[in-house]
């Protein structure tokens, strides 16, 4: 397992992590968790990212049991949390200073630790000033709750005026964000957060590398029973499935699987050593219901090296996704 710094942080997260959206209580229970944390941790994973909104904070009650469990050295691995939808009432949602207090603790209490090393603000929240969710984020962490604040999905604007506002007061600056990145979401990590990259040392733990799913190859010839797109609370993934646009990347796909095959990998370990070579990216959060799954998936990075300039110019052909560059005047 290969290390990577957290942007300009001095903490090194394994460049594959481990996450439990959709997976943890949707599709797997806790002893099938147990087994996946396991594996992930012995391959060298340090890093196992969960969100308070998550199966309805189940996903972080099994996460945490099996911690307890397993007892490992609270100093070897990380683990995340995100604050955003924590409920249906106004005072249960948003990153307005009550709800991301109330939202860390009850994170701690669901992973059973003292502390939270990565916390993430799930959404930006248009009704609260962006001056009160890092003060917010900055009283958590002078408290020991948190070690390192993030964003997840903001705009640049949005994280710049975050930074600002932090060297204007004194405050903790965030450290990271987490947008959605693979072959065909490209947009905010290569081209709109560039400038943060430079400027600030933006740290970035991506999700989502297979694209849902899609770049498995796996919904060629349908949707197979038992994938999260038959699942009803992930009805919107099915959705945009089923539009044009999600055909397309279907498309695209089976025709990635078969340059893959010419290649000598599988269309799973190209994608995700795709993300891998971007060197803006701290971490790829791995999503798997088996361990076999999880198993074949740490295999990417082997992949890495295969992926020559040529390989990647003909992967931008198929996939024609790539975001138009800034204009060098």
């Amino acid at each position: 397992m290969q290390y990577r710094r957290l942007g300009r942080a001095g903490l090194k997260l394994s460049e594959l992590s481990f996450g439990s959206w959709v997976t943890f209580s949707s599709q797997i229970d806790e002893a099938a968790a147990a087994d996946c944390m396991k594996m992930a941790y012995d391959a060298g994973i340090n890093f196992f990212d969960n969100a308070e909104v998550y199966a309805g904070g189940k996903s972080e009650e099994i996460m945490g049991s099996v911690l307890k469990k397993m007892n490992w050295p609270r100093d070897t691995y990380c683990v995340s949390s995100k604050v955003f939808w924590g409920g249906e009432k106004p005072t249960q949602r948003g990153l307005h200073t009550k709800h991301i207090t109330d939202g860390c603790h009850a994170a701690l209490s669901r992973l059973q630790v003292d502390y939270i090393d990565l916390f993430f603000g799930h959404r930006p929240d248009l009704h609260t000033p962006i001056e009160e969710t890092v003060r917010a984020m900055d009283n958590l962490v002078r408290q020991g709750k948190i070690l390192y604040w993030g964003t997840s999905e903001w705009s640049a604007d949005e994280i710049r005026a975050a930074y600002g506002i932090a060297r204007q007061y004194n405050l903790t600056p965030p450290t990271m964000e987490q947008p959605q990145y693979n072959l065909f979401e490209r947009e905010k990590m290569e081209r709109e957060y560039l400038r943060l990259f430079k400027d600030e040392g933006l740290g970035t733990t991506i999700w989502s590398p297979l694209a849902s799913g899609v770049l498995t190859n796996k919904y060629k010839d349908g949707i197979p029973e038992g994938s999260r797109m038959t699942l009803k609370e992930y009805d919107f993934i099915r959705r945009r499935h089923d539009s044009p646009g999600g055909q397309d990347r279907v498309t695209k796909t089976t025709r990635l699987a078969e340059f893959a095959d010419e290649v000598g990998v599988s269309v799973i370990h190209l994608s995700l050593a795709w993300c891998l070579k971007n060197s803006d990216v701290s971490t790829v959060i791995l999503g798997a219901s088996s361990v076999d799954q999880l198993r074949d998936n740490l295999k990417a990075a082997e992949a890495v090296e295969k992926l020559t300039p040529d390989v990647m110019e003909r992967i931008e052909e198929i996939v024609q996704s790539k975001p138009e560059a800034w204009i060098d005047w």
